[in-house]
Parts: structure tokens; sequence; C-alpha cells
């Protein structure tokens, strides 16, 4: 594995005892994987290791995932209290997840609930999108409005009502949408970065242990694109 980045790096959109939420950059990935780069996990384990002088290990738990080439938020847990309450949350969709999207072709509706059925290709590390129930497949809601008609592109909200494989990614492209720099789900040509134009731009729920509100939201990338969206 390679070596840890500096945690200054870290933009904290969130910290308490028992959750930190950052702002994830195009590339990082959250979890380790067979690439061997330094997941968002560890640099997190590291700053709060020279934060809070910890000798031993630091726990950190994972309660859910963004794409590399996406941006965002992405929220952990800190203790071994949260975690289950975390993934209770998520797993029964008692999270408000909101994305914002840039695309280039104007869908049909200025908004719309899409409904499709996800069927997951793992040799492709890719979900296409079906109009009606396939084999193996899985149904996956989101709705979405334009929220900006920019110079060349439209700035999408989506409102994620499941967490499916490549959700958006697949579900917009089976409309005609793909998001800009989206080579592998049909945009015609990638961001300089590597990345693709869709943000985790706000998370709202109930904190798993101080039992309040929790809506946290996370600044824009900086590029002209997004910046046309403030």
């Amino acid at each position: 594995m390679k070596t840890v980045s500096t945690p200054k790096n870290l933009q904290i959109l969130y910290e308490d005892n028992h959750l930190i939420a950052i702002n994830k950059r195009v590339g990082d990935i959250v979890q380790g994987d067979k690439t061997g780069d330094t997941p968002l996990s560890e640099i997190v384990k590291l700053y709060i290791k020279q934060k809070h002088n910890k000798p031993g290990n630091v726990y950190l738990g994972v309660p859910h995932r963004l794409d590399r080439p996406t941006t965002g938020i992405v929220i952990f847990a800190k203790t071994s209290k949260a975690l289950p309450r975390l993934n209770k949350l998520f797993a029964e969709k008692d999270t408000k997840k909101t994305y914002w999207a840039i695309i280039k072709q104007q869908p049909k509706k200025t908004q719309d609930i899409l409904t499709h059925w996800l069927k997951r290709n793992p040799k492709q590390n890719k979900s296409y999108a079906h109009s009606t129930e396939v084999t193996d497949s899985k149904k996956a809601i989101l709705a979405y409005r334009i929220l900006k008609k920019l110079d060349h592109y439209f700035l999408l909200e989506i409102d994620l009502k499941t967490g499916r494989h490549h959700q958006i990614r697949s579900q917009l492209t089976a409309i005609g949408c793909p998001i800009k720099g989206d080579l592998k789900y049909g945009f015609n040509r990638s961001n300089k970065d590597g990345g693709i134009h869709l943000h985790a731009r706000k998370l709202a729920f109930i904190h798993p242990v101080k039992k309040e509100p929790l809506e946290i939201i996370a600044p824009l990338p900086k590029d002209p694109i997004w910046d046309a969206c403030n």
C-alpha cells in the first residue's frame, strides 16, 4: 500500500465524538480495493490519530461509499456505538441523499421520477438500466429536477430513493442524459481530472447517538462549470 497522504488535504464538513463527514475529492477511494491505493478511510484514521494523540489503532466504520470519480459527502463512524446505527439508517432508507449532476442533453421533462430495474455486470463494473424487471435486477428509483440552465449544460438536483450500484449514472444514461465526463456510461469525452460531474451535495438524517436532526452540505469542487452553478 502506498504512503498515506497528509491529513491536511481533508475537507472536514462535520465532526463530533461519534461521526466525521468528509468532502471527497475526485479519485479518492472510500475503502481499500485491488488497486492498493490508500483509501480515504485510512487518511481519516491518521487525522484522528494525530488530532487526539491516540497511541493505538483508531476505530473507523464505513457505513456507505461513493464511486471513485464522484465527489461529495462521505460519512464515517468514529465509534462502535454509532456504526450499527448508521448502517441501519442507510439500510432502511432513513437518510435523505441529494446529488447534483451536470448533463449536456436536456431531459424531456424539467422534473420527473425515474424507475428502472438495474442489473449489475461485475466484470465490467457497470449497471444496466431496464424499463421492466429482468432476472437478478434490483428496482431503482430517483427523482430529478433541472435546477439551472448553464451555457452548454444543465444542472440537475437528484433525490435518491434507493441506493443501487451506479444508480444515478445508469438511470440518467437510460433517458439519454449521461453525466459530463462519464465515458463508462456514454458521455462522449472524459474530464481532465478523470472524474465525473456528479456530486453528493447534501445528506440529512437523525444523528444515531444524539437523536437530533443533522443536515450536511458539501461545497462544490473548484472548476468553471461547477463555479457557474453557485
